[in-house]
């Protein structure tokens, strides 16, 4: 599609609640994308865009706006300029996400912690996302925190090119994301730069690929188990 956004008016996608407009990404043939199947159903001549929520402009609403002005305060006393930092604010669902440049990640998780108006004392983990039609940004990785002082949760999120997969690492400020980094490199490829030990959390460590991407093979990998060997999905029965 020639246009990156689409106007609410658009008969494309259900427009959530409280955004402003859709990013169209790409278009979906088939039920789940699947092609080839031999589908009877018709599913298989399905056709709909890939989108994603816009950017939202502020008033943001509740203590959305109290958080985003506290940010750029505590931001702009640590030397950052809070629109350098951040790309982009999206409230969605009644949620709301900082799409976070990867140079101020550091920086912004670090004020998100220490800044006692914010206090953001816990990072839940770190999940990884693969969107192969986003060029430029097919990989995201999306943080989400909990302030317990402030019974508060956001979200903080990170995308960079499958080309260039490097994001730094925050175990540094919240250590208990160590084994969470190392589990979205171990299925989604994502180096986190910085991580004391980046290996391998569940897969074997000679094991090739990342198998949480999109790209990546649902068979033709034969699994051995206590010496015997299950074909793989696509071979283990047929039918005449």
């Amino acid at each position: 599609m020639s246009e990156p956004f689409v106007n609410l008016d658009a008969e494309l996608a259900v427009v959530p609640q409280g955004v402003d407009q859709l990013e169209v990404i790409g278009v979906r043939t088939g039920a789940f994308g699947a092609a080839g199947s031999g589908d009877t159903s018709g599913f298989g001549g399905l056709v709909s865009p890939i989108v994603m929520p816009g950017p939202t402009l502020p008033p943001y609403g509740g203590w959305f706006d109290e958080l985003a002005e506290e940010l750029g305060l505590a931001l702009k006393d640590r030397g950052v300029a809070a629109e350098s930092a951040v790309e982009k604010v999206v409230v969605d669902r009644g949620e709301i996400t900082f799409h976070v440049k990867r140079d101020h990640l550091v920086a912004f998780v670090t004020t998100l912690r220490d800044e006692p108006a914010l206090r953001f004392e816990m990072c839940m983990g770190v999940n990884g996302v693969h969107y192969p039609e986003e060029t430029g940004r097919e990989l995201h990785a999306v943080y989400p925190f909990l302030s317990i002082t402030h019974n508060r949760r956001i979200r903080v999120e990170v995308s960079v090119s499958d080309a260039d997969r490097h994001i730094p690492s925050i175990v540094a400020v919240y250590p208990t994301n160590d084994w969470h980094e190392r589990e979205t490199w171990d299925f989604f490829g994502i180096v986190f730069d910085g991580h004391p030990a980046l290996t391998r959390i569940e897969m074997p460590d000679d094991w090739p690929g990342h198998p949480q991407r999109k790209d990546y093979p649902l068979g033709g990998i034969p699994v051995e188990y206590k010496g015997g060997v299950i074909p793989p999905p696509d071979q283990r029965r047929a039918y005449n």
